[in-house]
């Protein structure tokens, strides 16, 4: 059996799967006559158990909220007293907790991600975390935090942006910064300083792109509009001189 488990042949054939604290707690390595009484009770205490370790190696495999492990238990259809019992057990042992879950989850996200607070906080009330508990573990994302990491965002867009222009890609951007979960008032701070002018360039390579693709259909001042419509659409502006 695998640790901390055993088996227990009786008599008639019948056998039993009992953990080691259950062995123990009822003696059964010492008991000669087992009544059907114990073996119930005893077996109930077992249920009891797996329930626990169950729960205990989800949360040793990734850490996880009150709420998240209790939905997990219950998914593998344990029953709810016996539920509640092993989370309150591991509360107590200091193997569950919302607060440190909380900490360490912002911490991680910040480190492998671009979310910004407004959305950790979200995830985290979607984790039915408690509201104080989020607020103290996103004080570590301060406002200079956030201004850094938008500037950043700002300038791998710009600099990964080969088909927009001028107030489409500032649109873009903000829209996509924004839905990150970053402070309004800083992403508008900080994409302030920021000059989204057309770029001759990529409007230029846009335009000699529709032109390909539409000059095989269209032609002379219809094919002019066909090209100003799409360079339009991407913030975009160039005339063929």
């Amino acid at each position: 059996m695998s640790k901390g488990r055993y088996k227990v042949f009786l008599e008639d054939d019948r056998e039993y799967i009992f953990y080691e604290e259950v062995i123990l707690q009822y003696n059964l390595l010492i008991k000669k006559e087992l009544s059907e009484e114990l073996l119930i009770e005893a077996d109930q205490c077992n249920q009891e158990w797996d329930v626990y370790y169950v729960a205990l190696n989800s949360i040793q495999n990734r850490f996880r909220s009150v709420f998240e492990l209790r939905t997990l238990l219950l998914k593998k259809e344990y029953p709810y007293d016996l539920v509640e019992k092993a989370i309150q057990k591991l509360i107590k042992q200091g193997y569950l907790n919302d607060e440190s879950y909380a900490k360490s989850y912002v911490n991680n996200q910040m480190i492998t991600t671009n979310k910004g607070p407004y959305k950790l906080a979200r995830e985290l009330q979607e984790k039915k975390v408690e509201s104080n508990y989020i607020d103290e573990a996103l004080i570590v994302f301060t406002e200079e935090e956030q201004q850094e990491r938008i500037q950043k965002l700002v300038d791998r867009s710009i600099k990964s942006n080969h088909s927009r222009g001028g107030v489409v890609l500032k649109q873009k951007i903000y829209q996509d910064i924004k839905n990150m979960g970053y402070d309004i008032s800083v992403l508008n701070q900080v994409i302030s300083h920021y000059s989204f002018e057309n770029d001759f360039e990529i409007a230029k390579k846009e335009y000699e792109k529709y032109y390909r693709k539409y000059s095989r259909k269209y032609e002379g001042e219809e094919l002019k509009q066909k090209i100003r419509e799409k360079l339009y659409q991407k913030g975009l502006k160039y005339e063929e001189e």
